[in-house]
């Protein structure tokens, strides 16, 4: 629905309970009201829909489900991010409880140099064995049970303990193909405004942050209901 004809609406007395939570929503910095599991805000944006469009055209994206899936949710994340080790500790049950969702992990290493090392590791066993060899990656440095700072080194050596060549991957790493890609991704972060990680993006909206695994289920929940990550009550 777009906002020219949430105006027309707004004469009328039903569309007042919706219209005032609205309001509320966009004066902390959201599009829509969603809490967190902990009950506070989560901040989400609109997004422009050519922006939006491109995230599934970028090289170096990790994807886990199934490609003709209903609905389709990117998390930019950064490998040293304590938010992104929670919510992936939590992605497992996120995909047995959605078996219809589809899944494109997105590089975003904006908090340090060893963040963007590690990524360039990652996007390196990706060319080498796809995005299922990159998700084992990925549970192996982000999964349960899972700490400390990452870093290239750190990203090699779990890459080489999943059966890797690491000199071959080291070379991948720093080749050119490789850093275009990641350059791409984190441009296109920029751009859309993703300022924290993790962030993710369904459709054409954003969330800021990580909600938790109960909020982030009703999210998904109310895309597939009404295609907007908060239905009108």
């Amino acid at each position: 629905m777009s906002l020219s004809r949430r105006t027309l609406l707004a004469a009328s007395l039903a569309a007042l309970p919706a219209l005032a939570t609205q309001a509320r929503a966009q004066a902390e910095g959201q599009w829509r009201a969603v809490t967190g599991d902990n009950g506070q805000p989560i901040p989400n944006t609109r997004l422009p829909g050519e922006l939006a469009s491109e995230i599934g055209r970028l090289r170096g994206v990790t994807w886990l489900g199934p490609r003709e899936a209903s609905v389709t949710l990117y998390e930019f994340f950064d490998y040293n991010c304590p938010w992104c080790r929670a919510a992936a500790r939590d992605l497992d049950a996120l995909v047995k409880a959605n078996p219809d969702l589809r899944i494109g992990l997105v590089n975003n290493p904006i908090l340090s140099v060893q963040s963007a090392q590690a990524a360039k590791v990652a996007m390196a066993v990706q060319r080498a064995g796809g995005s299922a060899a990159t998700a084992k990656l990925y549970a192996a440095l982000l999964g349960p049970g899972t700490s400390g700072r990452i870093d290239g080194p750190r990203a090699l050596e779990a890459a080489a303990a999943l059966g890797h060549d690491r000199a071959g991957i080291e070379q991948a790493a720093d080749s050119d193909e490789v850093r275009e890609a990641l350059k791409q991704q984190m441009r296109l972060a920029a751009n859309l405004g993703l300022h924290a990680t993790p962030s993710y993006v369904v459709g054409t909206s954003a969330l800021l942050g990580y909600p938790g695994p109960k909020s982030l289920a009703r999210v998904l929940s109310n895309v597939a209901e009404c295609d907007e990550i908060a239905c009108a009550s």
